[in-house]
């Protein structure tokens, strides 16, 4: 694995981030933080014919296309099979397991199909949130919505930290940038999860406020 991490930060540009994001989102674990961040600090210097704004897009249609290989494979292979895939070798050296899958489809159980947008921002269970969407044979259009907009937050949050390290003197390599992406992500990450969670909170309280009141 550290060969291919070499070799992808050795060799990013538009195709790479798309293929290795795409992979990330998939089964295969990847981390996104050797992918990501380390283009955007590219960018910002316009190295390799990168900017930030066509890495993010690049990253989150990765992340589309990964999650989308994830979905139909639940929805065609079922229950059984996924959960058989996870108690095999094969599953264990993807880094998935039995435990990790059940938890994702409990993730989802309990929040709907906006997990699919508020799972894109958990370290452990964005990988896997499209398993239980495709097993629960939620609408494609839908999926393929919150997918999109909870991938574009994450990968704008890793853009933001790549990007904003190139101010940082003393950083010379995409390996510095992954190393240090990779410390502060999830931190950030669920940040931002937090966040999203009080806003919802808020929204709704507010319109309970107004029902309330119409109906007295």
């Amino acid at each position: 694995m550290s060969a291919i991490i070499m070799w992808c930060l050795a060799h990013l540009n538009y195709w790479t981030i798309i293929i290795f994001m795409a992979v990330e989102s998939s089964f295969i674990p990847f981390p996104s933080e050797v992918v990501v961040p380390p283009a955007a600090w590219l960018s910002a210097s316009g190295a390799n014919g990168l900017n930030v704004v066509g890495v993010v897009i690049a990253a989150t249609l990765g992340a589309d296309i990964g999650a989308t290989i994830n979905y139909v494979l639940a929805l065609l292979l079922g229950r059984p099979i996924v959960y058989a895939f996870a108690r095999s070798r094969f599953g264990h050296l993807c880094l998935i397991n039995e435990e990790k899958v059940r938890h994702a489809e409990t993730y989802f159980d309990d929040h709907g199909a906006s997990s699919t947008f508020f799972g894109r921002l958990i370290p452990a269970v964005r990988q896997l949130i499209s398993i239980p969407a495709g097993l629960a044979r939620m609408n494609f259009g839908k999926f393929i919505l919150f997918t999109t907009l909870g991938a574009a937050a994450w990968n704008t949050v890793l853009a933001a930290i790549g990007y904003s390290l190139s101010h940082v003197p003393g950083i010379r390599t995409t390996q510095e940038i992954a190393e240090l992406s990779s410390r502060y992500s999830h931190v950030i990450g669920y940040g931002i999860l937090a966040v999203v969670v009080v806003v919802l909170a808020v929204i709704i309280i507010r319109k309970s406020i107004k029902r309330k009141k119409l109906n007295q």
